[in-house]
């Protein structure tokens, strides 16, 4: 398969799903998918973070390898929300490796007090934080500060429901 190809013949969870099998945990194909992501124009780079986010809930340990630099483009300027929410989410359900805890636990602490970041990419950082903060109970404090104060700001009710998962546990 052409991956290239692939990702650009159709914008649909089918189409995605049938990518992430032939990657599946193929060293070659995620790196393959890795640099797509990267350097591929915007709507590759788009499809492709939807791709990986996949491919890492069936196989996280292949994106691990692959982390520091997907954390560094979604830091970009003009990156495409996709490609920061489905990163950004996959950091959910994996094991972060530690070298990148703090340059991770930087970026959800700044997107989360964006108000202008988009709801699903402040609440997937809310939990990665509330993950990390397992690990570091010092940012426990910071974190449940800014979620009450985004709070006040009477966010969507998606953001609430998040809130009142992650506050307890603060």
């Amino acid at each position: 398969m052409d991956l290239h190809t692939g990702i650009l013949k159709e914008h649909s969870k089918q189409n995605t799903l049938r990518i992430a099998d032939w990657v599946g945990d193929n060293p070659e194909r995620v790196r393959a998918l890795v640099r797509l992501f990267l350097e591929g124009e915007y709507r590759v780079a788009q499809r492709a973070a939807w791709i990986l986010n996949t491919v890492a809930e069936r196989h996280p340990v292949v994106i691990a390898p692959h982390l520091e630099l997907m954390i560094a483009r979604i830091q970009e300027a003009g990156v495409p929300v996709a490609a920061k929410r489905n990163v950004i989410r996959m950091l959910q359900f994996i094991d972060i490796p530690e070298p990148i805890h703090g340059s991770v636990m930087q970026i959800c602490f700044d997107w989360l007090a964006d108000p202008a970041e988009t709801v699903a990419v402040r609440c997937f950082s809310m939990t990665v934080l509330a993950r990390l903060a397992r690990t570091y109970p010092e940012i426990r404090q910071e974190l449940r500060l800014i979620i009450e104060d985004e709070l006040s700001r009477t966010p969507t009710a998606g953001f609430r429901a998040r809130a009142r998962k992650i506050l307890p546990e603060m």
